[in-house]
C-alpha cells in the first residue's frame, strides 16, 4: 500500500506571513571552557535583552554555528517557547561569512537586523536604526553604537557625501561620542580602556543631520541593519572557510556598492565580550533583565607568566596550537 489516508494538511492555509524585518543572530559557543566559559550567561542574556526591548514588528531567525549541546538545548528551549521563530542548526562551524550566506538567503524579511550573539539590546534600538535607515540616502548598514576611531574616518562613498552635500543635508565632525561607551566597548573587546581613550583624545566623528535625524558617518559590523538586497550583494562569492575575519571586507564591499555605512548617535545596542561585567550585570538588572552568575571582573590585572618579557608570544603560540588540534582536528 503506497498511501494511507490523505494529509490533514492538504487544501489548508497558513494565517502566518514575515514580518518586513528578520533579526538574525549568529552564536557560537562550542564548549563552556577557559575563553567560552562565560559564553552561554552572555547568550542568554543578549536574547533576553532582545525580547524584552524589540517593539518593532520582527521575526528572529538564529543561526547556530556548530555549539556544544547545552547552548544547542537552550536555543531549542527557546524556539519551542516561541521566543525564537527560526533555528537553523549547523553540524559544522561554517565560519562567520559562510554563515551569512546561509542565514541571509534563509531571512524571510525585506530588512535583515544582524547581531553577533554578545550583544546588550536598550529599549527602542529597532525603531532607531529603521528611522536613521529611512532619513538618509542609500544606506547600506545601520549601527545602534559607533566606535570612536572608525566614526572619524570617512568610507569613500561618505566623502563623496562630504565633497558633494545635498542642500538639506548637514555634515559636521564633532566630538559626541562619550568617553565611558568608548571605556565600555575598549573592555569588551579586551583592551585597556585608559590606553583606548588616550589613543582617541584628539579624535572627532563624523555627524550627518537630514530631516531632523542624526547620525555617525560608522557601523559596526558585529550588529547592523541593513536592507537584505543590498547585504547579500555585498558578500563574496566564494567560500574562504576562514572561521572569522572577512568583516571588514563586507564593510568596504557595502561602501563599493555606493552605501552609507551608519550608526545611531544615541547608544542603542552595548557589546558584551566574553564575560559580563559588574556594571553590565548592575545596568541589566536595572532594566529587569535576568542575569547568570560566574561572573569576570571588568579589568583583570594580568597573570605573573604575561609579565615574563616574551612569555605572552610563547603562550599565544601554544594557544594556537591547542587550538587547531581541538577545533580544526589538524595540525
Amino acid at each position: 500500500m503506497a498511501r494511507i489516508g490523505i494529509n490533514p494538511t492538504r487544501g489548508k492555509v497558513t494565517a502566518y506571513r514575515p514580518a518586513r524585518v528578520t533579526v538574525a543572530m549568529l552564536t557560537y559557543i562550542p564548549d563552556l571552557q577557559g575563553y567560552f566559559r562565560h559564553r552561554l550567561d552572555v547568550l542568554k542574556l543578549a536574547l533576553a535583552s532582545l525580547q524584552a526591548h524589540t517593539r518593532t514588528p520582527h521575526d528572529l531567525l538564529v543561526f547556530d554555528n556548530g555549539s556544544c549541546a547545552p547552548v544547542v538545548d537552550f536555543l531549542r528551549e527557546a524556539r519551542d517557547a516561541g521566543v525564537v521563530d527560526y533555528l537553523l542548526l549547523s553540524s559544522r562551524n561554517l565560519g562567520k561569512i559562510g554563515a551569512f550566506k546561509v542565514m541571509f538567503s534563509a531571512a524571510p524579511g525585506e530588512i535583515i537586523a544582524y547581531t553577533d550573539d554578545d550583544i546588550l539590546f536598550y529599549p527602542g534600538w529597532l525603531a532607531a536604526h529603521l528611522e536613521v535607515l529611512q532619513a538618509f540616502p542609500k544606506v547600506g548598514m545601520v549601527s545602534g553604537v559607533a566606535v570612536r576611531d572608525r566614526a572619524a574616518r570617512a568610507s569613500q562613498t561618505l566623502q563623496g557625501l562630504m565633497d558633494n552635500p545635498a542642500p538639506d543635508l548637514s555634515i559636521t565632525r564633532q566630538r559626541r561620542i562619550p568617553d565611558d561607551w568608548e571605556a565600555d566597548w575598549a573592555v569588551s573587546v579586551g583592551r585597556d580602556p585608559a590606553e583606548h581613550l588616550l589613543a582617541t583624545q584628539g579624535e572627532q566623528e563624523i555627524v550627518l543631520q537630514q530631516d531632523g535625524v542624526e547620525a555617525f558617518g560608522t557601523a559596526s559590523h558585529f550588529q547592523f541593519v541593513a536592507p537584505k538586497e543590498v547585504i547579500r550583494q555585498a558578500l563574496p562569492p566564494d567560500w574562504s572557510g576562514k572561521l572569522m575575519g572577512e568583516m571588514v571586507e563586507l564593510d568596504e564591499a557595502v561602501d563599493a556598492l555606493g552605501y552609507l555605512r551608519l550608526s545611531t548617535v544615541g547608544r542603542y545596542v552595548r557589546h558584551l565580550g566574553n564575560a559580563l561585567s559588574p556594571q553590565v550585570v548592575q545596568d541589566a538588572e536595572g532594566m529587569g533583565l535576568p542575569v547568570g552568575a560566574g561572573l569576570l571582573p571588568a579589568v583583570t590585572r594580568k597573570h605573573w607568566l604575561l609579565r615574563v618579557p616574551g612569555a605572552g608570544r610563547i603562550l599565544r603560540a601554544v594557544y594556537d596550537f591547542i587550538f587547531r588540534i581541538l577545533y580544526q582536528g589538524n595540525l
